[in-house]
This record gives structure tokens, sequence and C-alpha cells, in this order.
């Protein structure tokens, strides 16, 4: 871990003053809930562990948020500082603008670089997890002599995905997103508590328990009596997210930006995980990697997609390991 101080301007970042034990059935870890500026409105973020230490920034998957992580960093070291954030549009960040498209991927290379020069972060160390994994695998790519190391759970790199499908479907998605902004707030689904966990429990077609749903909307719901008056829950993330315009990359793109990285690198694998539509883009990616990665531990670990969520004790030890040995 890095022993340098978190942030040069961390005064601009504001922070709650209180924390509050976070727990996930087996250990409590005291956490504080930061609000990061940035052009349109904030990025909000969770932190864990000591503030004068620069801390791992752990990044989470698509349409969920930094409660992804509340059941693994309370088994890893209180030494070890994680800032974990919400992506923009998810959890307690603000939504983009009207008029703004959710280029999610590329965008999320650009986050964590506001969010770098904000604290004047070096030799950065990035987890993520699905999304937040193939953003930490691009900014290294993007920055490979300014990233220390990085973990990435069930993912190898973005996914690498048919170009002729993409082309199939871009009129019909930019149609989609353009619906969900016209839509007035008054149309916001709003559910009852139990009908909104079960509505995301059955979405994740198994890859997280009922607890961990539960731990998700923490973050992932909010009062719809307080925003609209109306009894019940409401979805805190932007609907536009829906239909993010992702712009993924080919096989052979990855491939390149694969063999750009340099830092060290943990990539945890679930079993059985996600499945991938191309059997060869995870060792691919992986073997790749190898070129010219100071070093590439690649772990397969029985669990579902969300391990680090639904069985964290599984990754712990091999995440700690990773990060003390920094």
């Amino acid at each position: 871990m890095s022993g340098e101080s978190a942030t040069s301007n961390d005064a601009q970042a504001s922070s709650s003053q209180t924390t509050s034990p976070a727990t996930n059935g087996w250990t409590q870890r005291k956490t504080e809930e930061i609000e990061i500026p940035v052009p349109w409105g904030i990025v909000a973020g969770k932190w864990w562990g000591p503030r004068n230490k620069q801390p791992v920034l752990a990044i989470h998957g698509w349409q969920d948020n930094a409660g992804t992580f509340d059941r693994l960093c309370p088994l890893l070291p209180d030494e070890i500082p994680i800032l974990a954030i919400d992506l923009p549009g998810h959890g307690k960040s603000s939504h983009y603008p009207v008029g703004m498209h959710y280029y999610i991927f590329w965008d999320g290379i650009a986050l964590i670089r506001r969010i770098v020069k904000h604290f004047a972060w070096s030799n950065v160390i990035l987890m993520g997890h699905s999304l937040g994994g193939a953003l930490s695998f691009m900014y290294a790519a993007a920055y490979p002599d300014q990233v220390e190391s990085f973990i990435s759970i069930d993912i190898a790199g973005p996914p690498a995905r048919d170009h002729r499908e993409q082309a199939a479907n871009l009129g019909e998605s930019i149609d989609r997103f353009l619906h969900y902004e016209k839509l007035p707030e008054s149309k916001t689904p709003c559910y009852k508590y139990e009908d909104a966990v079960d509505v995301v429990h059955a979405a994740y077609e198994g890859s997280v328990d009922m607890q961990s749903v539960e731990i998700l909307m923490r973050r992932g719901m909010s009062s719809a009596l307080a925003r609209f008056n109306k009894p019940g829950y409401y979805f805190a993330r932007d609907l536009r997210l829906k239909v993010a315009l992702m712009g993924m990359l080919g096989l052979e793109q990855v491939i390149a930006h694969a063999e750009k990285i340099k830092c060290r690198v943990l990539n945890i694998r679930a079993d059985p995980g996600r499945t991938w539509e191309n059997p060869e883009y995870y060792p691919s990616v992986i073997e790749a990697m190898k070129k010219s990665a100071r070093e590439v531990i690649y772990l397969q670990i029985p669990g579902t997609h969300h391990i680090h969520l639904v069985n964290p004790e599984r990754i712990s030890i091999h995440v700690t390991r990773f990060l003390i040995e920094q």
C-alpha cells in the first residue's frame, strides 16, 4: 500500500462527520461517506479505513453501487483504506443532466482520471467488479506508468462484442434512451419495499442472494414519499442507464490494450460466474496482459458473478495478500 497522503486538495471533498459501523455478518468496520465535486454535481463514495493514506479506488459493476463492496471491505485489514464510489447515475452520485448520454464505459475512464487528479494521487491502486474491473483495466492501459496494481473480479477486460450486433441495435438504443429522457417524474415506477427487492433479485438471475440485494438497495433505493409525495420506494439510479451506450471494443482492440498494462494484476474469475459470448475472450486477455505486466495472478474460485458480495470470505485472503505485498 502507498503510504502517501491521501489528498493535497482533500478539503474540497465534502464528507460526513459521523461514522457508522458496517457489518457483513462476520465483523464490523467504520466507514465515512464523502462527496467528490464534479462539473455536473457530485460523485458519492464510501471511505473505509484511515484517511491519511492513499486508498484503493473501488469501482462497482453496471447498475450496482458502492454497496457492492460492503461485505468484502470489513474482511480486509483496517490499515488498508478503500474508497468505493458510486459511478455517475448510480447510488448517491449525481445523474447526468438531461441531454447528456451515458457512454458509461469511456466516461468511467475519464471519471477515474478526474478523481486521481482531484486527490493528486500517484501509483494508483484500483479494484473493480465487472464494469469496474474493465474500467480499471483500461485505466491501467491508458496510464501504464501511473498505476501500481489493480484487482479485477470476474472480468478480464472490456467485454469483446460483435460489432455487427452493436450496429444492428444502435438505432433502437438511442430511441429508448430518448424515451427515458422524456419520461416525467410522475411516471417513475414506485414499489413497496418487498416488491422492489423481489424485482431486483429476479433481475440478477441468481447472481446475488436476497441479503446481497438488500445491501445494494441501501444505496440503490430512495423514499418516494420524500421526492414524489407517494408511498413506497423508487430506484435511485438513472433510468437512462438501462440503455447506456457503452461503446464496447472488439477482441483485437482489447488485446492491444492488455499488452500496454505494466502493473501487477490480480484477476479473480468466479466459477461459474458470468458466461461470455466468446469462450476465448477471457484466457486471451489474461495471456496478453502477461506480455508486459509486472505480475499477473489469475485465480478461479467457486462462486457467482457477484462472488465478492455473496461469498466475500472466499476471496478476501487473496485480496489482502495482494494488497499487503504492495
